[in-house]
């Protein structure tokens, strides 16, 4: 077709990038996710533990125990600390896929909004065709009458 859209092979491949960005933004929001979940459970997990060291503390520790409770603490804390670096490492990871797919959903819009002017140009240049078609016809049949 001579008046086909000469950027549907780019407006194509920006859907599929954007399509690709989705799929990616969907996967990094699912890790964010888990990740939040994890350190969730680490700090109810450190707050369980807490609450045990305190029951024990009431009714007595040795040295030795009391030593043991606060090192596991520390270890958790430690742990915790990790993985806030992981939720928010994540956050930065999801955050720049939002951006990218907002990015190609901004192109693919550009292309699209090009690809529909394209179509009511062409639209208007086949209207114009068909009156011209029509006009002729009807003065060829005036002046045969």
């Amino acid at each position: 077709m001579a008046d086909a859209f000469r950027l549907q092979s780019i407006l194509d491949l920006s859907i599929t990038r954007m399509d690709e960005a989705a799929k990616a933004l969907a996967a990094l929001m699912a890790s964010e996710k888990d990740q939040t979940q994890k350190l969730q459970m680490l700090e109810q997990y450190r707050a369980e533990y807490q609450g045990q060291f305190m029951a024990a503390a009431r009714t007595g520790l040795t040295p030795n125990q009391w030593s043991n409770y606060r090192a596991f603490l520390a270890r958790i804390d430690d742990a915790i600390v990790h993985q806030q670096r992981q939720v928010d490492h994540s956050r930065d990871r999801a955050q720049a896929g939002q951006r990218e797919w907002l990015d190609t959903r901004t192109r693919v819009k550009a292309f699209e909004t090009l690809s529909d002017r394209h179509q009511v140009t062409v639209q208007r240049k086949q209207a114009k065709a068909e009156q011209r078609v029509a006009d002729d016809r009807s003065g060829r049949q005036v002046n045969q009458d």
